[in-house]
């Protein structure tokens, strides 16, 4: 407990830091394009697309549809690419610092955690893909797309905690960063982007992918915004518990071995 407070307190005295940094990224990402922030937009929709016509015709070919695929998919697709960007770029992100933290003391975490930030303000702006995608289909606004929220706010958790231990090993073991790459690749096709699990008829494959707290959190927002209906309890508590799980343990190992960061950098 006395490690979280130290965190929340050091959270606000460099939050204007943490403001500034998030201004830094976004901008740097989208110098000298012509169209800027709308790539946040389009890539989203121009993947989709793609992803439609190809796993679409897959899917009818084996004569099992789903509702309003296009929703379906790109809804997985931005929750998946945000975890993969935000806990990509944290795992980098004190090995970029490392002239910066050998000359003036900055907490450390501070830059996973920007990172994961950044990561969430380019969500936010991608959803508006998913705001155009369900116009188009005339896909209907329930009133429990509030919930959504909350599988939202544990993906953050779950990323930066993801995000906190892969920035202290990629301080230790280089190699991490593209053995990571491999990884999340092959996380992407056990998080149901594409596909129904149910569609398998394999209950072994199905409770594999059920072992993936990704797909709990991309069921979740499934469920409240293209369904309609009320998040279960197993969501409720999955979503939570692997969230606060990994964010403390991502915390514990940072705290552990951050003051023998600058002997490896």
């Amino acid at each position: 407990m006395s490690t979280v407070k130290l965190y929340i307190k050091d959270f606000f005295r460099y939050r204007y830091l943490l403001y500034n940094l998030i201004s830094r990224d976004f901008k740097l990402k989208y110098r000298r394009s012509v169209l800027g922030v709308a790539w946040s937009v389009l890539n989203p929709l121009l993947m989709c697309g793609v992803m439609v016509v190809v796993f679409g015709n897959l899917f009818q070919f084996r004569g099992e549809g789903i509702t309003n695929y296009p929703v379906y998919l790109v809804i997985g697709q931005l929750m998946f690419t945000f975890f993969r960007e935000s806990t990509t770029m944290a795992m980098g992100s004190v090995m970029a610092n490392a002239m910066l933290l050998r000359k003036v003391y900055i907490p450390k975490y501070v830059f996973p955690l920007e990172k994961t930030c950044f990561g969430l303000v380019n969500y936010f702006f991608s959803f508006i893909a998913l705001i155009i995608i369900m116009l188009l289909t005339r896909s209907p606004l329930h009133a429990t797309v509030l919930l959504a929220v909350y599988p939202i706010l544990t993906m953050f958790l779950f990323s930066l905690g993801v995000g906190l231990v892969l920035s202290t090993m990629a301080v230790f073991f280089r190699d991490v960063i593209h053995l990571w790459e491999v990884f999340t690749t092959v996380l992407m096709y056990f998080s149901a982007i594409f596909y129904d699990p149910a569609q398998f008829g394999n209950v072994y494959l199905e409770t594999l992918i059920k072992f993936n707290p990704i797909y709990w959190y991309i069921t979740a927002f499934r469920t409240a915004v293209l369904d309609g209906q009320l998040l279960t309890l197993n969501m409720v508590v999955i979503c939570g518990a692997c969230s606060l799980a990994m964010l403390t343990f991502g915390l514990l190992v940072f705290k552990k071995n951050q003051d023998k960061f600058v002997l490896y950098m």
